[in-house]
């Protein structure tokens, strides 16, 4: 059944009900236009913006771009204008015309919707301090309640509407800026408020820790490492629980990898590691780093199987949206967090003990703690061999059901850039799309860096960024390549950045997937929402990105088989400069190409299964 956000079916949603009336609200104060930018975390005010009357949505894909779009019809129609984004660095790049705005007395709604506040401060991805983050430039800040269907709630913020289009007009008239937080489902199918049910072991969220304890315990490191007491009883708990997992997410530090193997190594533990946690690609035998798991993790019949006794997670949040779903579902075991800068990377709410020391001193001491374990303990279940097993099947079903597409598919990007990239180049990747095929189909062995920007997530400055590496691999005279994965709307967002390839003479070569539009949001909730799709989330421009790159002295190439995918990237390898390969897709075809290989990857474990049986 085709669904719109007017769907108004019972129960209601809560969120809907709340957005709904302080649209509809900007509308009767007089606000006749808005102008927003695509984002996942404000789709429930973008979608009631299209679905109110009198309302016109102007789309920008560049919130720079669509602030100074705004500034300018606000400063002809003398009258406000609302700008909306998503969460993130998106907000901050409204940032020089809210200056503009407030210096010369122009009226603006600025809207930035933003995660709740249990996400925030604590490693949320696309998450930054959106409070007061215009400063003096705004005539008021209101961080805005939570949404709720009730009296109280419906009356404040259409009061609150009110309230700022009256204090942008008032004289000097000037930008306001409201920060409105969002529970997820962003999408407007009814959500009944209930509790969530309590699990056998303990009903955490509400009761609290099991026997009085606190729900996180926070351990302070004694030097680099944790104190010996402290070492003594992790070590306890690894030897105690043989269904271990270590995860690793996005860091930078390159002594971690071959401790950390060696750490999973002892405990008979598989390690779980993001693609730009440099743990990989270390150049190292693979051993208990798997690297497919965002696939297998997808599949119902292996995850119900594959309960875990105890995570042990370094670094940031990883990528992969089913590893988060999968520690969601296992919510009530041990999970124990390293954090080694002192903060709280721990957006998931799950963490029973966060431990603040040096990561790579932690495995060391564990190691060394570990090492005591006698021969008879050492003994472990076909844990960890399961694991690997899975991670086998699923990169054979992937390899061999991508052979059978007939057109070209993003995913594969990744596996042929595995084969062709040489040893010591690094791979930068864009947000959205491009980080988590990476994720899913980049399966090299060899020591090859991975970055990305996933402290905020955005997709601005991504190319400027993996230009600045290339600037360094020349200041560090390292004749190693830098090669970037990108998607057409990110390239669009920082195309002036290219002048940096053409005024310092940066090689690059960037392989630009060109879906024509936010690909991300085909495989979101959004997506079954099809009235407004196209105009707030797919945001196609049907744009030609030849002349651009040859404006900038780049090579442009466009190719349709993968055969010239691989040539492309050999000569683009070898001659250096800017060099730019153009991988067109679709997006409702690759979803489709994703979902079938996900059948693929399940149907292989599912055969496995049942032949052990």
């Amino acid at each position: 059944m085709t669904r719109t956000a007017s769907d108004r079916s019972t129960p209601p949603n809560p969120l809907y009900a709340y957005v709904g009336a302080f649209v509809s609200e900007l509308r009767r104060a007089g606000i006749a236009h808005v102008v927003i930018c695509p984002g996942s975390r404000s789709t429930p005010l973008a979608l009631a913006c299209a679905e109110e009357k009198g309302l016109r949505v102007w789309m920008h894909l560049d919130e720079r771009a669509a602030a100074f779009f705004a500034l300018g019809m606000a400063k002809r129609l003398a009258s406000p204008v609302a700008l909306l984004c998503t969460s993130g660095t998106a907000a901050a790049n409204f940032f020089p015309a809210i200056i503009e705005a407030k210096l010369t007395r122009v009226p603006l709604i600025v809207l930035t919707a933003d995660r709740p506040h249990e996400l925030r401060d604590c490693g949320a991805p696309q998450t930054i301090d959106q409070n007061r983050l215009y400063g003096v430039y705004v005539k008021w800040f209101m961080d805005v309640a939570l949404p709720e269907a009730t009296t109280t709630a419906l009356r404040y913020i259409r009061t609150l509407a009110n309230r700022a289009v009256a204090l942008a007009r008032a004289r000097p008239a000037g930008p306001v800026h409201l920060n409105l937080p969002f529970r997820e489902p962003l999408t407007p199918e009814p959500q009944p408020q209930l509790l969530p049910p309590a699990t056998e072991r303990e009903p955490l969220a509400w009761a609290g820790r099991a026997e009085q304890a606190p729900y996180v315990r926070v351990t302070e490191a004694e030097g680099a490492g944790l104190p010996v007491a402290t070492v003594a009883r992790l070590a306890a708990l690894l030897r105690q629980y043989r269904r271990g997992l270590i995860i690793v997410g996005p860091q930078s530090e390159p002594r971690l990898a071959p401790v950390l193997q060696r750490l999973a190594e002892r405990c008979g533990y598989p390690l779980l590691a993001d693609p730009l946690s440099q743990v990989r690609s270390s150049g190292q035998s693979p051993g208990p780093v798997l690297r497919s798991y965002d696939a297998f993790l997808r599949s119902e019949r292996f995850v119900a199987s594959a309960a875990p006794d105890l995570v042990l997670r370094f670094g940031a949040i990883p990528t992969s949206k089913p590893l988060l779903l999968y520690l969601q579902r296992y919510g009530d075991r041990p999970l124990l967090v390293v954090d080694g800068a002192g903060g709280w990377e721990e957006p998931t709410q799950l963490a029973s003990e966060m431990l603040h020391a040096d990561p790579v001193a932690v495995c060391e001491q564990l190691i060394e703690a570990l090492a005591e374990t006698s021969d008879a303990e050492e003994h472990h279940e076909p844990w960890l061999e399961r694991w690997q097993q899975a991670e086998r099947l699923t990169q054979q079903a992937l390899r061999r059901t991508m052979e059978t597409f007939s057109q070209l598919f993003e995913g594969r990007v990744f596996s042929e850039l595995a084969e062709l990239l040489p040893d010591g180049s690094t791979l930068y990747v864009g947000n959205s799309m491009p980080v988590r095929d990476l994720d899913t189909f980049f399966w090299s062995e060899r020591p090859i860096r991975c970055l990305g920007n996933r402290g905020a997530n955005g997709i601005d400055g991504v190319l400027s960024s993996a230009l600045g590496v290339s600037a360094a691999q020349q200041a560090l005279a390292d004749p190693a390549p830098v090669v970037l994965v990108i998607g057409d709307l990110a390239f669009l967002h920082d195309l002036n950045g290219l002048i940096a390839a053409h005024l310092h003479q940066l090689p690059l070569l960037v392989i630009l997937i060109n879906n024509d539009g936010g690909g991300i949001f085909s495989f979101l909730p959004q997506a079954a929402y099809p009235e407004h799709f196209e105009q707030l989330f797919g945001t196609p421009t049907g744009l030609n990105f030849a002349p651009a790159v040859e404006m900038y002295r780049g090579r442009f190439r466009r190719i349709s088989s993968w055969e010239e995918f691989r040539s492309a990237c050999r000569e683009g390898l070898s001659q250096g400069g800017l060099q730019v390969i153009e991988v067109v897709t679709e997006r409702a075809s690759n979803v489709e190409l994703h979902r079938q290989l996900w059948r693929a990857v399940d149907q292989a474990l599912h055969r496995e299964a049942s032949e052990e049986v």
